[in-house]
């Protein structure tokens, strides 16, 4: 079992930056592949980034890639993901969630999840 729990959601004007992150807690967190995920209203959930936790490997959405930065503590068992350059498309709660599999970029394949996070990009 895998338990998440994120934070550090909350309102930004465009162009700004937040900071998400992830607590886990868990047996042998070094398996797993930790993904961010985001769902905005009436559209699916779509993969945003992947961090390994043994090696650091990071994977991210071509829709992100330059903006954010998905790292990892291992220490503090947490996962961050740095959002950069926010625009309005960014809005959306953010998810947090936990699989085996490397690459993994479809909600499916992930096993574990947090509750989300709010983000939302003003213009």
């Amino acid at each position: 079992q895998v338990q998440l729990v994120e934070s550090g959601g909350g309102l930004v004007q465009a162009g700004g930056s937040l900071r998400l992150s992830c607590v886990a807690s868990g047996r042998t967190l070094s398996r797993y592949v930790m993904g961010w995920f985001r769902q905005a209203p009436g559209k699916e959930r779509e993969f945003v980034a992947a961090i390994r936790w043994s090696a650091g490997n990071t994977y991210y959405a071509d829709s992100v890639k330059g903006r954010f930065t998905i790292s990892r503590d291992n220490t503090k068992l947490t996962v961050a993901l740095q959002m950069n350059s926010l625009n309005s498309e960014d809005t959306a709660v953010y998810y947090c969630a936990a699989t085996l599999l490397w690459v993994a970029t479809m909600s499916g394949q992930y096993d574990y999840w947090g509750q989300g996070t709010q983000v939302t990009v003003s213009s």
